[in-house]
């Protein structure tokens, strides 16, 4: 392998990136990112914003998008492992409606391209978990929009062996389902 390895999913424009791991008796070192090398991959985007949270197992963030300022991301974990989603929501797509999801950990290292035009969320499988993506929009609550996390349509199948409890916001208690979309969004 080298610097970065990106893998494709079953939907189009979501990879899996494993990226190249220098280790010796200090530790280790890594490169999460070279405009470069994603853009000689087909991957060229730019990055606007970085984010960071911490949550405890059982939490549940998402399923988030924005309408009319969509953004792709390219997500880790630092610390602990969760179950990582994506929704394709892209209008006219072969794979509306679908969605892929990918563990990340702290162990294997891995990222999760999400490309704009889904949604997007995370179930944290760990004792706590923290979190980290590069947006290539920046965030406008007010453009916000979601899923619910169990809408029969899309039928994610969520690791919940070993969780008590699913912990939400209030507002992803509350979002509607795929069918209150339409037909999904346009992505320019």
């Amino acid at each position: 392998m080298g610097k970065f390895d990106f893998k494709p999913t079953e939907i189009k424009g979501v990879y899996i990136v494993e990226t190249g791991i220098f280790g010796d008796n200090r530790g280790y070192f890594m490169e999460t990112y070279n405009y470069g090398d994603f853009k000689a991959a087909g991957l060229d985007m730019v990055f606007v914003q970085d984010n960071q949270s911490k949550s405890k197992k059982g939490v549940l963030r998402g399923l988030h998008f924005q309408k009319k300022h969509s953004q792709g991301k390219l997500v880790r974990v630092v610390k602990g492992e969760v179950f990582d989603v994506a929704v394709d929501l892209r209008k006219g797509s072969n794979t509306y409606g679908k969605w892929v999801g990918v563990i990340l950990s702290e162990e294997n290292k891995r990222q999760f391209y999400i490309p704009r035009g889904f949604s997007h969320g995370f179930l944290v499988l760990s004792d706590e978990a923290e979190f980290c993506y590069k947006c290539t929009d920046f965030y406008h609550p007010e453009d916000e929009g979601g899923l619910i996390w169990n809408d029969p349509d899309i039928n994610i199948k969520w690791p919940l062996e070993g969780i008590d409890h699913i912990i939400f916001s209030e507002k992803d208690k509350l979002w509607p389902g795929l069918d209150s979309l339409g037909d999904g969004f346009d992505i320019k």
